[in-house]
């Protein structure tokens, strides 16, 4: 029987489904404590939950940037195959980008999931990307993309259409510097991001771009990491508001609340079920439910809350829980 990923979302299913938080670490202690956290909410919630990324970019020392590569790689090569794990190199005019790739990529390429490449400002870019981690033997790597100037908002549409890009994510602290002095500092808080019009602009610029290439928006982090419930704010704005399906934690205390923000309300989950499960019954041709007509409009939309469900480790409703078997496990 074919899934019903395949029909109702097409050449998107292709792409598959990310993990609603994309957790940073780059020092040692903490990039292990990560991977230890990954298996056990994997554990608990019967899903990878959350990606664990491991930082070049912030995390090597400056001098030291090989000796940081080769501990990336040796830690990405110890994880499980179960495990979700990708890598910050430095940017692709960086001196160590290329030795990044190399030592990185060289050893650990089946190991990882993406490769999150920063300060990309075009097309260009992307494609410097691509030749150096193909090269290192990462032709299977999706490219994860982060977007920090006013330039890479620019050309968001075009970068998030490069077939080897599956994510966009906004980074906020450099594109509001990036503008000298014209935006004010009050935009880097938790709240002033979603208040100043530039910085509201670019984020729905890029989730917009990802959505009409089906990639994946990531939204940037809150760094008032222990103020809970200001972060729970600020995922749900994310979510509800400006269209994005992921977002970056840089510390383990943010993983529960963004899965808590991103995740369907279990009436919705429910209602999402009864309506799949009915299509199905119908071939997926048109029905009426509750006299509401439904279509595959609709169905599409349900089935992408049962996704969303399914990354944020809710239970799901017998009747749609074969769809989600170990083998559609992100």
């Amino acid at each position: 029987m074919t899934h019903p990923r395949t029909i109702l979302l097409g050449a998107q299913a292709a792409t598959g489904f990310l993990p609603v938080c994309d957790h940073y670490c780059g020092v040692e202690a903490r990039m292990r404590k990560s991977l230890a956290l990954q298996a056990e909410l994997t554990e608990e919630f019967g899903a990878v939950v959350f990606d664990v990324t491991l930082d070049c970019e912030d995390g090597a020392p400056v001098g030291g940037e090989a000796e940081h590569a080769a501990l990336v790689a040796e830690l990405a090569l110890q994880a499980s195959a179960q495990a979700r794990v990708a890598v910050r190199v430095h940017a692709v005019d960086h001196p160590a980008f290329k030795s990044d790739v190399k030592t990185i990529v060289g050893k650990a390429a089946q190991q990882l999931r993406h490769v999150m490449v920063p300060k990309v400002e075009s097309v260009a870019d992307v494609e410097k990307a691509v030749k150096a981690i193909d090269k290192a033997g990462g032709k299977h790597l999706p490219l994860h993309v982060l977007i920090e100037s006013p330039a890479a908002v620019h050309h968001a549409y075009k970068i998030a259409a490069h077939p080897r890009v599956q994510s966009l994510s906004f980074g906020l602290m450099d594109f509001v510097s990036a503008h000298g002095g014209a935006i004010p500092d009050a935009a880097m808080t938790v709240q002033g991001q979603f208040e100043h019009p530039l910085v509201v602009r670019a984020k729905l610029e890029i989730a917009a771009a990802c959505h009409a290439h089906g990639k994946t928006p990531a939204h940037c982090v809150v760094t008032e990491f222990k103020n809970a419930e200001a972060l729970g704010v600020a995922a749900r704005k994310a979510a509800r508001e400006l269209g994005y399906t992921r977002m970056w934690s840089i510390h383990p205390d943010q993983i529960r609340p963004i899965l808590l923000a991103f995740a369907p309300e279990q009436q919705d989950i429910e209602r999402a079920a009864t309506l799949i499960e009915a299509a199905e019954k119908a071939q997926w041709a048109p029905i009426s439910h509750q006299g509401v007509l439904h279509d595959r409009a609709s169905y599409r939309y349900y089935w992408q809350v049962l996704e969303r469900a399914f990354r944020t480790g809710k239970p799901l409703p017998a009747s749609v829980l074969s769809h989600f078997s170990q083998s559609t496990r992100p």
